[in-house]
């Protein structure tokens, strides 16, 4: 009988060391073919589905959905065919961790086995990880691990404390001016006494997939020193523009622009024009790195939470190639068909509320990035034309800034010369 094949998590790329079990496609004891689906796990990227390494029978699967695997995690184990039988060093099980690498929970002064992103976890909640039981292979403490010990050590009882004398104040007042309602009625009392029902029973369910991830994302960007600063730019001339080109394009090939591409070239320049904004910072070595490369990140909405889809190169392509790109961008996100290099490397982000309504927000900054522009709707307002109060489209801007790199004036030389661009977007046409 051939080896038991020991399947364990690959290599994903961009760095990413875990991801969470979030769907399995086998069952024990299914037969599959080499590149089948075997399960989906979500990373905080992206859902990604890893096929299957061999042909072969299913004998056990090692991590639960819900659950998280680490990179060399042992997933599932696969009895292979005979002409698909990998060779011994391939297939043989994860190493076994040796006592000095898991006598961490012995002392303080022992390393604790633990990836990365987990001490981050326990830092963030103030966890001690030599307090926390680690159920991971070799004692490896785990996300999971973490977050149990937080909710235990929140739920301890607290010491008592003094308990100021209450003043004995009246039930009733002294001298009533009419009569006392009966408040609340008799028939209430056992609600305001605690008791419950279906109706008032709250619900839960498990955080879990994408949503977990952007809990735990947007968690890692608040340690960020958020600046936001805000702008509202006439744009009665792009409106018209975009028009003249709609029309346009309408009649030679069906194109249709939003505005959105308009102000991605206008982000562009102004990048172009203030490289910090372009930027990351490497406080371990430390360092500033300015990009030479322009990949713009948009912030799209899809039924399960909110993913970033990157436009690669956004300063080589055209109005009609990012609006083009825009839109297969965002179907694929809405399809959860886009791969982890759609998802990952943006360099600034844009964030649109304005197409679900919104007129301002203060966007959160997508790390390691320093910046996120965020647009708001489009709206008529009062606007002062020569001397006269006139109705004009206006639109209304923020920028969230990481204030370690970037200081107020700079934030509002970036958003008013944004203004110029787009309050003259002939000025577009300088760069093309």
């Amino acid at each position: 009988m051939n080896d038991t094949y020991q399947f364990k998590l690959p290599d994903l790329g961009e760095g990413i060391h875990e991801a969470e079990i979030v769907n399995w496609r086998v069952d024990v004891g299914d037969t599959i073919s080499v590149n089948q689906p075997l399960l989906e796990v979500q990373t905080d990227k992206a859902l990604v589905e890893i096929p299957a390494p061999v042909a072969g029978t299913i004998k056990d699967i090692r991590i639960k959905s819900g659950s998280m695997a680490h990179l060399g995690d042992v997933l599932v184990s696969i009895q292979p065919k005979n002409d698909t039988a990998p060779s011994r060093s391939n297939s043989s099980p994860t190493p076994p961790i040796s006592a000095t690498a898991t006598a961490g929970l012995t002392g303080p002064d022992q390393r604790v086995l633990a990836a990365p992103a987990v001490r981050k976890m326990a830092l963030k909640l103030g966890v001690d990880l030599h307090r926390v039981p680690g159920s991971g292979p070799g004692g490896r403490v785990l996300p999971s691990d973490v977050r149990t010990f937080a909710e235990q050590r929140a739920v301890e009882p607290s010491p008592p404390k003094s308990v100021e004398p209450v003043p004995d104040w009246p039930d009733k007042p002294q001298e009533p001016v009419g009569p006392v309602a009966d408040w609340p009625p008799s028939g209430q009392i056992a609600n305001l006494s605690g008791a419950t029902d279906s109706q008032t029973t709250p619900t839960t369910e498990p955080l879990t997939g994408l949503r977990r991830r952007i809990a735990e994302r947007m968690a890692e960007a608040w340690r960020i020193p958020h600046v936001t600063s805000f702008a509202e730019v006439e744009v009665s001339r792009l409106v018209k523009l975009r028009d003249q080109l709609n029309d346009i394009g309408a009649m030679e090939q069906g194109l249709s622009i939003t505005y959105l591409p308009f102000i991605i070239k206008a982000v562009i320049q102004a990048l172009k024009t203030y490289p910090d904004f372009n930027a990351r910072l490497d406080l371990a070595q430390p360092q500033i790195i300015r990009y030479r490369h322009y990949h713009i990140g948009i912030a799209t909405a899809i039924p399960d939470g909110l993913v970033v889809p990157v436009i690669r190169h956004a300063d080589r392509l055209s109005l009609r190639q990012l609006a083009a790109e825009l839109t297969r961008l965002a179907d694929q996100a809405r399809a959860r068909q886009l791969g982890l290099d759609e998802l990952s490397g943006s360099t600034f982000s844009i964030t649109n509320f304005g197409s679900a309504g919104g007129e301002q927000g203060t966007p959160i900054i997508n790390p390691p990035e320093v910046a996120i522009l965020g647009c708001g709707r489009i709206e008529l307002k009062p606007v002062v034309v020569k001397g006269q109060i006139k109705a004009r489209p206006v639109l209304p801007l923020s920028l969230s800034f990481d204030h370690r790199l970037i200081d107020g004036i700079a934030a509002a030389q970036f958003l008013n010369y944004l203004k110029q661009r787009l309050h003259h977007p002939k000025l577009l046409l300088l760069d093309l």
